[in-house]
């Protein structure tokens, strides 16, 4: 009996040893998540892309060893929007982001969830570099803006706005809510050397992290080290120059190719910083563990006419942007293609197939619920997030959305680029839609909240991608199709999202 009884004692203990290890095998480790968020960068501009000229031997190298994206997208076409959608994964229309921080008040709202938010719940360090763009991080008399560390970031060294009068020895950077004042070196490698020091000395190395790198690069204005911008000085790039596209949209009539090597040696210098901190990753024995995203917020800038320029920064310093869309239509600000299709590029060693490439369309308010998933969190139905769990595309998948994603560029000036106002992507088609015309009797606010769009364009992607064959009465019966889903979409976004106008009557009241 005895003899049983430890016998009996034995074979519990086996089964409950194997037991914990099943459950240890269930509980797979929490990846790390690095997203590395360049500005204005477009689907043309990196070798792995195909760009002729701009040398990336650093990306390139970054892209084969993981996943390729050929249909990756901003949350929007213009810097403040993009950013919105992808730290909360909402259509950023929903969160009020028609233009840029500060219009009427514009701000990521404290009621917001962000992705940092949501991995903090599941035990996750976090932290955030660069351009913030989303609040005015300045302390000011006026009533505080929420800033990176009421949105869940435990750590921040960030900027409000870019680099206005040029990368080189930024003054603005802000630390966890301290003025740093002036940082010597360019903006992207002090972000790179702020970044090291957090992952090597700040962190919590117990806990799984996100960190996100927000860079001022390729953004006017451009000043690169000579080093880089003189490798395109030379009779050759003048040639390959010829090739390059830019979406359809006018160049100013004056010459302005002088300064093309001022662009083409900023996208090989934020390479170079970028190869920096992947360094960083493998000294750190982090890399199979951690996943890596490296995308854009929006398309290219392009350059403008002196006479039609948006304020006195802009000209002559857009004159330095020669960023491509590759052959898609359209730039920044565009609702076409060029406007937010952006490289995407993914690395995840342990799950994501080395070299691959995917058609799939992902867009960067995925971000969200597929880190959330990867992490084992829940996200709450209650947050009415647009993104879905892209991972399956990462790997080879397909993918599937329960309802088309919507962009926007509310121009209201006819002079000002003369281009629609909303894209709607509805498998391979893409409908653009135009709102009827502002009224002087009108705010910007109540023509934004009233108008839908009464005249369109259709596009098949799948055997038009540089969208020239306009099919709207070539296949009518689809554009009845999709204008009632674009129609009721969009006014479920615009519904939902702030009116900035009433909210400053309010406060003043």
């Amino acid at each position: 009996m005895r003899k049983r009884s430890k016998i009996t004692l034995l074979l519990l203990f086996i089964t409950s040893l194997s037991h914990i290890g099943c459950k240890a095998e269930k509980e797979e480790i929490k990846p790390n998540i690095i997203i590395y968020l360049t500005d204005d960068l477009g689907y043309g501009d990196l070798s792995c892309y195909g760009n002729p000229i701009i040398k990336t031997p650093g990306i390139d190298k970054f892209a084969s060893q993981g996943i390729l994206l050929t249909d990756l997208h901003s949350a929007g076409t213009v810097c403040s929007p993009s950013r919105a959608g992808l730290l909360t994964g909402k259509n950023p229309y929903r969160s009020g982001f028609y233009y840029l921080q500060g219009f009427q008040g514009t701000h990521l709202r404290d009621s917001e969830t962000t992705i940092a938010e949501v991995l903090k719940s599941g035990g996750y360090e976090t932290a955030f570099m660069g351009k913030w763009h989303l609040s005015r991080l300045e302390k000011t008399d006026k009533k505080k803006e929420p800033n990176p560390g009421d949105q869940g970031f435990d750590y921040w060294f960030a900027s409000t706005h870019n680099a206005y009068k040029g990368p080189k020895n930024f003054q603005k950077f802000i630390r966890n809510g301290e003025n740093v004042g002036e940082v010597n070196g360019w903006y992207c490698d002090v972000l790179t050397e702020e970044a090291t020091d957090w992952l090597t000395n700040k962190r919590d190395k117990s806990k799984p992290f996100l960190l996100i790198v927000s860079t001022h690069e390729p953004h006017a204005p451009l000043a690169p080290p000579e080093a880089y911008s003189d490798m395109y000085d030379n009779t050759m790039v003048d040639s390959l120059e010829q090739s390059i596209s830019y979406g359809g949209v006018a160049r100013p009539e004056y010459d302005i190719s002088k300064n093309k090597k001022e662009y083409y040696g900023t996208v090989s210098q934020l390479d170079k910083a970028f190869e920096n901190l992947m360094t960083i990753i493998d000294k750190e024995q982090l890399t199979e563990n951690t996943m890596v995203i490296f995308t854009s917020d929006n398309g290219p800038e392009s350059p403008v006419n002196l006479e039609e320029s948006q304020g006195e920064w802009e000209a002559p310093t857009r004159d330095n942007c020669f960023g491509t869309p590759g052959i898609y239509r359209g730039m920044k600000r565009f609702p076409y293609e060029g406007g937010h299709r952006v490289p995407g590029i993914i690395r995840y060693p342990s799950k994501i197939p080395a070299g691959s490439t995917s058609n799939e369309m992902v867009i960067a308010t995925d971000f969200i619920t597929t880190a959330a998933r990867l992490a084992n969190i829940n996200i709450s139905k209650d947050l009415n997030i647009d993104g879905i769990d892209a991972f399956p595309a990462f790997i080879g998948q397909k993918i599937e959305r329960e309802k088309p994603y919507i962009w926007l560029y509310p121009n209201h000036e006819d002079a000002y680029f003369r281009m629609p106002h909303m894209a709607m992507r509805y498998n391979n088609y893409t409908l653009i839609g135009r709102f009827p015309k502002k009224t002087e009797s009108l705010t910007l606010m109540e023509w934004m909240k009233t108008s839908i769009p009464i005249s369109f364009e259709l596009y098949n992607l799948a055997n038009d991608p540089e969208q020239q064959i306009n099919l709207v009465t070539i296949q009518p019966e689809m554009v009845e199709q999709l204008k009632p889903i674009m129609i009721k979409q969009w006014i479920n976004i615009r519904d939902e999202g702030p009116n900035w106008e009433k909210i400053n009557t309010d406060v003043k009241n």
